[in-house]
């Protein structure tokens, strides 16, 4: 099983919400988790980490913009877009104040929208902010450490941290030559014993059996992070 990414999709109309989880899956890795209303949404958001989050704005219980807020008020960092039918400068002052990083107004051509949910998910993976589920884990790129289920700390190497950044933005089986180019450079001094090292310790921080990787697995040619 692939390092899948979780998707928060809230959205009244069951048609467009059916239709729209469906292209997300087709679209990457993604595992989407729909709600219909703000109260399905509240009990979804506490259940872990998401990727990014697509709210309606128009809610049969509330107010999408509403929602976008308290999810920041609760320590949400992944990137929010909201859908609304209306286009105007006031309601797009309301989803930005709300903690929104952008809206798409209705009708709208999937592609437009991925293209934005895309660019955000480029900006938050380069910010203080960004945080991501890897196994039992939260990591946290830039503080360069995992926290476990109890909130221990797991401290990370910069290039440790790299690897699992890379391997996770891929989300499937990456060559070691590869692997080693992106986080080493185009070093003709560093070889792939290099790598192999750095992944050996990287499994006896995060694995419960090193021996037997479930998490950072070694697959044709390479590594992959799993679910």
């Amino acid at each position: 099983m692939s390092s899948t990414k979780r998707v928060l999709l809230v959205e009244d109309d069951d048609m467009l919400r059916t239709s729209l989880a469906e292209q997300l899956s087709q679209e990457g890795d993604y595992t989407v988790v729909e709600a219909g209303d703000c109260a399905g949404a509240r009990r979804m958001a506490t259940e872990g980490l998401y990727e990014f989050m697509i709210l309606d704005v128009g809610l049969p219980d509330g107010d999408g913009r509403t929602l976008c807020r308290d999810f920041r008020g609760l320590g949400v960092t992944c990137p929010i877009l909201l859908l609304t039918a209306a286009d105007t400068d006031h309601d797009a002052i309301q989803g930005l104040d709300s903690g929104a990083n952008d809206y798409v107004t209705k009708p709208f051509r999937f592609a437009v929208l991925m293209a934005r949910v895309h660019a955000h998910l480029r900006s938050h993976g380069r910010s203080e902010e960004a945080m991501y589920r890897i196994g039992p884990y939260t990591f946290r790129p830039s503080a360069k450490l995992l926290l476990d289920a109890e909130a221990r700390k797991i401290r990370l190497t910069e290039k440790e941290t790299n690897i699992l950044k890379y391997l996770y933005r891929c989300g499937d089986t990456v060559p070691r030559e590869t692997l080693l180019h992106e986080v080493w450079g185009y070093n003709p001094a560093v070889t792939t014993h290099t790598l192999e090292t750095h992944i050996y310790r990287l499994r006896q921080k995060i694995e419960l059996n090193p021996g037997e990787a479930r998490i950072l697995v070694t697959e044709s040619g390479g590594y992959r992070l799993m679910a």
